[in-house]
């Protein structure tokens, strides 16, 4: 009964907002009788002097006006180099037709009117949408805008999508906004300061190298700030309490000049709201990018050498944050700009697990009980500078520097056909400080050089404890048995080492075609070492001596390349073909003796573009790449990865080949506001690294080898998102398939992945009126492996609702609905999350006084289910109970 209602009361407001409308539709012209692409058109109320209507003319030069019946308008055409066209016309109870020619007007721009602020044009590679016509005044945050912009999204990750592709930077007026990362700007940046915003595609930084390069997949995203934001401190101080000693604090300001600019974000709360989280940490990539993308080499250098826990979707039994961030920019000069950040982020965090887990060699069931206390402390730094005294010439300087401080103590429970007590340690203090310099010189017009080069300096120290009253792997250790508890501790230290540098030449054949020529290396040294030992019951330490219980490992990988491709544009087609040859020299050095590897390879690959539209296309790609794993696989002795997981590398392993193909579609239909993306991807590698594990119940044994095992992915997605006046509609869909071959005791184990997203629905964008959004998500996760199969599901229908009331009060609601089951019937759970927030605000105060709930329903649990070629795994995570927060707001 209640979805009956929602529904009703959402088909209400449609109908609301389309009523008594009629259309005016026709041709945009030129004198040759041609029709004119992305010309723009609107209406305006003769009366109110506001705007009823808009649009742009698709590429037939087809436009189309919804207006209100009864009234007069002033419609008005125009595009740069032409006269703007206008006529008055009155609206009747029936849709008409009008056609427009427009004459040419070259050299004259300063006689151009500007008429009025386009809610959306378009202009070249850059799409611009004026916000105030986007927004009901319920925003808080830039996240809040961009939601209701046609063809942008924010992901579940918190990450920015345009024309599906992820957005890799934020820039405010032109200065970037935390370089590297896109969620503290969607989260930070306050909705009411925003003027427009830019959606740049085919972004590149350096002018010179523009359409020198394939930039189609790069989109950034810059937001200008209304008249009253610049040149003056901006933003907001909350603080907030609650029962059972629940707080908020999140001052944050910002001052933006053409000369500089400064962002302060803090966040201090205990409610499970995280800012910052590791998996933000581990992709902030501050810019930084692979600087041979296209040459076809991929060389590891490890990361994150103890898997610690995280929490799900941001929640867990308890989180406690500290959050900190700086960002600034500064140009002394016209010819230099400087900027950086610094972040501190820590996070308190309790977890609480029930799991089981079927172990597919011998058929073992495992329940265990994890309670995990884990600190973290993360902080980044990054400094960079530009030089750029003429448009021939541009020096980039950058230097990102990052640390964390973990410590995780875990508690599990674990019975199967032993019950055993289980307290693991993990520690460990990582840091890495990465240093690019490009520089890029134009000759002249027919000859461009670009050289960049990197430098990854990378320190990690994993710290490894078990103190359990049964030691799994007794017959392989030689542990002192005669101890009331086994403490089994193992320290590792890898030091990473990592140049890579190339110098670019592009010879400009002519306006549409060019060739390029990459000499470029990538130079990989690392260290390796490890041991293990074990502490007694009176404190001495037991170090396992012999070979296998340590490790002391010098790895390098050597390539030196040479690339040769070539652009050209015909017509409607872009194709880059290119090869580059590789000299690869690998070796480790271990046992005191020496394996090396010495290999040639010639490495294809292909990009052809079909421009269908001005704002449609077609892409393909295909690439053969070598990949290199990094020294942690080749290291022979044991390394301990948890209690029931012993791994020893094999120092024989060769590099993996794979073939990658991609096809791409993009849509954006501005004279009817549709947006569709599709994109279907392909992965096969040959002699691939495969994993080769003997099974001992629920223990395992592993190393890894290489096979001519063959293993595939297939993946493909599409969105497909219409507005219709103020009802936007989308629907999504993501299905990922693969399959992959593994040694699980010495006998080949094909296991296969099916995996399937869908996701449609209905939102409103009324001004003054209630918004409501409905949706609904469905996954299936299909796993085979051997002969066991099992399919989990999971259906989530979820709304989202705001409105104004009472003219200073704004209330908010997200509901989200979870139905868990599998295939089998052995698991049936539901659970659901409601979220509410009113605030309160007279117009032109600077107080808002708000109440906040969160988990309103006091929901205990979620679920989540994994599998691997070993084992499927379904998992019960315990959730903060529901909270209380009564807050305080100033703007600034």
């Amino acid at each position: 009964m209640r979805n009956i209602l929602l529904f009703v009361f959402f088909l209400t407001m449609v109908t609301m907002g389309v009523a008594q409308e009629i259309s005016l539709t026709g041709t945009v012209k030129d004198s040759l009788d041609v029709g004119v692409d992305m010309a723009n058109v609107i209406a305006i109320n003769t009366e109110t002097k506001g705007l009823e209507s808009y649009g742009i003319t698709n590429h037939a030069g087809l436009y189309k006006l919804k207006l209100k019946s009864g009234f007069q308008y002033t419609v008005k055409v125009s595009y740069l180099g032409f006269k703007t066209e206008s006529f008055t016309f009155t609206a009747t109870d029936a849709d008409a037709v009008k056609d427009i020619i427009m004459q040419e007007q070259a050299s004259q721009l300063d006689e151009v009117e500007v008429t009025y602020e386009m809610p959306v044009s378009v202009k070249g590679d850059t799409i611009v949408y004026d916000t105030d016509a986007f927004v009901s005044g319920t925003e808080k945050k830039l996240k809040d805008v961009l939601e209701n912009l046609p063809g942008i999204e924010i992901n579940d990750d918190g990450q920015i999508e345009v024309e599906g592709k992820t957005v890799s930077k934020v820039m405010v007026e032109g200065k970037d906004f935390f370089d590297g990362d896109t969620k503290l700007a969607v989260e930070n940046i306050p909705a009411n300061a925003l003027s427009k915003v830019e959606v740049l595609r085919n972004f590149n930084e350096v002018s010179q190298m523009k359409g020198l390069t394939n930039d189609d997949d790069n989109v950034a995203l810059n937001i200008r700030l209304k008249e009253g934001k610049k040149n003056f401190w901006f933003g907001e101080l909350t603080a907030g309490f609650g029962p059972d000693d629940r707080y908020l604090a999140h001052p944050k300001l910002f001052y933006y000049s053409p000369k500089y600019s400064i962002n302060i974000i803090t966040d201090l709360n205990n409610l499970g709201e995280v800012p910052f989280t590791r998996n933000d940490y581990r992709n902030f990539t501050g810019g930084f990018r692979n600087i041979n993308s296209r040459g076809g080499s991929s060389i590891a250098t490890g990361a994150d050498g103890l898997g610690l826990s995280t929490a799900q979707n941001n929640r867990a039994n308890d989180i406690d944050t500290k959050f900190a961030a700086a960002n600034f920019s500064y140009a002394p000069t016209e010819t230099l700009d400087l900027s950086g950040f610094g972040i501190y982020s820590y996070t308190g965090t309790l977890m609480k697990s029930q799991r089981n887990t079927t172990y597919i060699a011998s058929n073992d069931v495992e329940n265990a009980t994890t309670n995990t206390d884990q600190t973290v402390h993360l902080g980044l730094a990054k400094f960079s500078a530009r030089y750029k005294p003429n448009a021939n010439f541009q020096l980039d300087y950058d230097a990102l520097l990052k640390q964390s401080d973990d410590n995780e103590e875990v508690d599990v429970l674990s019975i199967s056909n032993i019950t055993d007590e289980i307290s693991e340690v993990k520690k460990q203090r990582p840091l890495a400080v990465n240093q690019n310099l490009n520089l890029y010189y134009t000759l002249n017009e027919k000859n461009i050089f670009a050289v960049e080069a990197q430098h990854l300096y990378q320190d990690e120290d994993p710290f490894y404890e078990a103190i359990r009253s049964e030691f799994a792997f007794a017959d392989i250790f030689p542990v002192d048995e005669n101890q009331n508890l086994y403490n089994i501790n193992q320290s590792k230290n890898v030091i990473t080492n990592k140049v890579d540098a190339k110098v670019d030449y592009y010879r400009v054949l002519g306006s549409k075609s060019n060739l390029n020529l990459t000499l470029g290396t990538t130079q990989s040294h690392q260290n390796f070492s490890s041991d293990i030992f074990q502490i007694l019951d009176n404190e001495d330490t037991l170090d396992m001596t012999g070979v296998e219980f340590g490790n002391d490992v010098t790895f390098n990988v050597s390539d030196l390349y040479l690339g040769l491709h070539y652009k050209v544009i015909a017509g409607i087609f872009t194709f880059n073909p290119g090869v580059t040859l590789h000299q690869f020299n690998v070796k480790n050095e271990q046992l005191a003796t020496v394996v090396e590897d010495n290999l040639t390879s010639l490495l294809p690959d292909l990009y052809i573009n079909a421009q269908l539209k001005k704002s449609e296309n077609i892409r393909f790609n295909y690439r053969v790449t070598r990949a290199f794993t990094d020294v942690s696989n080749f290291a022979q002795g044991y390394v301990a990865n948890n209690y029931n997981s012993l791994y020893s590398g094999n120092r024989d392993l060769e590099s993996a080949l794979n073939h990658n193909l991609s096809l791409n579609f993009f849509s954006f239909n501005m004279f009817n506001l549709t947006n569709i993306f599709a994109n279907v991807a392909y992965t096969k590698r040959i002699d691939a690294l495969k994993s080769s594990a003997d099974i001992i119940g629920i223990n395992r044994v592993s190393t890894t080898i290489n096979s001519n095992f063959e293993d595939e992915s297939l993946s493909a997605s599409g969105n497909y998102e219409r507005t219709f006046g103020k009802i936007k509609g989308s629907v999504r869909g993501n299905v990922s398939w693969s399959t992959t071959n593994n040694l699980i005791d010495n006998l080949q184990r094909t296991s296969n992945s099916f995996t399937q997203n869908y996701t449609g629905a209905l939102s409103t964008n009324f001004k003054d009126a209630p918004n409501l959004e409905l949706g609904y998500r469905y996954t299936v996760n299909n796993y085979e492996n051997g002969n066991l199969e099992t399919t989990y599901f999971t259906s989530r229908p979820y709304a989202r609702f705001d409105a104004t009331f009472l003219k200073n009060f704004i209330f908010n609601i997200d509901y989200d609905y979870y139905n868990y089951t599998d295939k089998e019937d052995t698991i049936a759970n539901t659970y659901s999350f409601l979220e509410s927030n009113i605030t309160y605000q007279k117009k032109d105060s600077h107080w808002e006084y708000g109440i906040k709930g969160t988990n309103l329903l006091n929901t205990t649990t979620l679920n989540r289910d994994s599998t691997n070629d070993l084992f499927f795994t379904t998992q019960t995570y315990f959730v903060q109970p529901r909270y209380i927060l009564f807050s305080v707001k100033y703007d600034l």
